[in-house]
């Protein structure tokens, strides 16, 4: 049997530190004369005593270590149970949502998908505008560790590939992984400060400028207006592209740079990668609107960079109506969110990396084909990859693809048409944020989907977070008896 102490002591602790952090929306409500500050006031009651509880009861299981099994249990674990908690404020401060609408909102929320199923945004209290996007911050700083920390350890997706480079490599100079959290976290939170600043000086009110700075270095995508990007000035555009596409970096190539490192983050082949395809991508939408619409052409450029770089970061902000452009940009913009962003990233999907190595792969079996005699090892970026990293990948990306098509028949099933189902779940599984169709609402919301298909979404949410293995990997009996 597995101990859960020390998985129900991890969880206990992210409760209370997420109870404690409610009671920053509730200063804002106070200071704005709302009375939605007491609602998260209660609240943050609720989850720092439920939090504080789960210590005191597995107080004895302090400092022991996690075994492969509790580290599967508690990565699933706290995306699962801390979007609950999460979703209390938002059940108790607004009278039309009810239990499967706050859920769904705080589980895109915390795996910093961006779907949203609220209206009137321009309207809300400023504390839940801001709740919003505190819960997609700490959602991506939380899989930025959960990639550096546990799924090397947990060997999934290839991310075992990434062992020694995060921990032997950095552990000359930071030998313990609380430390290399503590700088991620300086660095994360030092980004943020600069996206905000820089928006402000772009004429955005200060509000708006820090929920939107929390949710770009997230690449969440929750706005504080239900036109997203739509109502800012081009300079805020630009500002939002640049720091999403610095968001997609894997953060361990900024914690090496600061420390002297300066090569890895210029020289990573998944970095060089990633712009490439994201330039490819661009020159491509903008091609096809160059042809065929008559508007001014930095307008177009600018809203083809900024929508192609929002899918492939899984940001999901929106500058413009993408459905009006035809269906090939449609396409492309399908295609990048279903590509990501890098490994070690706020980023989502299936990543840059698995790509590449799923390439390597490719043009190995292609030359043993040729010469069947030859061994032909595989590398990537000057290091050998390893038979069970390439095992590893290829096993996520089918999951992720089988996953992809199972959700879409599921939705179908459950009411949507088509076109609705298959962007509902390809912007579910691969957290990137919009869906096109015809329940889809004006602003892009989805509140109108069925109770089914929103719990749906939920699940597939927090599974494409969370890699789809880790969380696939606990439905095995075997896994249960060890």
């Amino acid at each position: 049997m597995i101990d859960i102490r020390p998985v129900a002591n991890i969880i206990g602790w992210l409760l209370a530190a997420l109870g404690m952090i409610m009671i920053v929306p509730a200063i804002v409500d106070f200071w704005a004369g709302n009375p939605d500050w007491r609602v998260f006031m209660i609240s943050a009651f609720i989850t720092v005593v439920a939090g504080g509880l789960l210590i005191l009861a597995t107080s004895n299981a302090q400092g022991s270590g996690l075994t492969l099994r509790q580290s599967f249990l508690v990565t699933t674990l706290s995306w699962t149970v801390l979007p609950v908690f999460g979703a209390i404020p938002f059940e108790m401060a607004l009278d039309h949502i009810h239990w499967t609408d706050a859920i769904f909102e705080a589980m895109s929320g915390i795996t910093t998908t961006g779907s949203t199923v609220f209206t009137g945004l321009d309207a809300m209290p400023p504390g839940i505008l801001l709740w919003r996007s505190t819960l997609q911050w700490l959602g991506g700083l939380g899989i930025v560790l959960v990639a550096l920390i546990f799924l090397p350890v947990m060997k999934v997706g290839g991310m075992q590939h990434f062992r020694s480079e995060g921990f032997d490599t950095m552990g000359k100079v930071l030998p313990r992984a609380a430390d290399i959290s503590w700088m991620l976290l300086q660095i994360y939170a030092g980004l943020t400060i600069l996206c905000a600043a820089a928006y402000v000086l772009t004429g955005m009110s200060v509000f708006d400028a820090v929920n939107h700075a929390l949710t770009t270095l997230s690449t969440g995508g929750f706005s504080t207006r239900d036109t997203s990007f739509a109502l800012y000035d081009s300079a805020a555009h630009w500002v939002c592209v640049i720091f999403m596409w610095l968001a997609g970096l894997p953060f361990i190539r900024y914690l090496q740079f600061i420390n002297g490192s300066y090569r890895p983050l210029f020289n990573d082949i998944q970095i060089r990668a990633y712009f490439r395809w994201t330039l490819y991508a661009i020159g491509a939408v903008f091609a096809f609107r160059l042809l065929r619409e008559d508007t001014a052409v930095e307008g177009m450029f600018r809203e083809s960079a900024f929508n192609v770089v929002s899918m492939f970061s899984g940001t999901g902000f929106g500058s413009a109506d993408v459905s009006a452009w035809g269906d090939f940009p449609i396409l492309v913009l399908v295609v990048a969110g279903f590509i990501g962003a890098c490994t070690a990233s706020t980023g989502c999907s299936i990543k840059v990396f698995r790509y590449l190595v799923l390439f390597e792969a490719i043009k190995a079996q292609l030359k043993q084909l040729v010469y069947p005699n030859r061994v032909i090892p595989l590398h990537l970026d000057g290091r050998r990859l390893d038979e069970e990293v390439v095992v590893s990948v290829v096993v996520m990306f089918t999951a992720f693809v089988v996953g992809f098509g199972v959700l879409t028949v599921l939705l179908s099933l459950a009411g949507l048409d088509m076109r609705t189902a298959f962007t509902a779940a390809w912007t579910s599984i691969c957290n990137v944020g919009p869906a096109w169709g015809s329940e889809v609402g004006p602003t892009g919301a989805m509140n109108e989907f069925p109770v089914f298909a929103k719990w749906l979404m939920i699940g597939a949410m927090m599974m494409g977070r969370l890699e789809m293995v880790a969380v696939l990997v606990l439905v095995l009996p075997r896994f249960w008896r060890g």
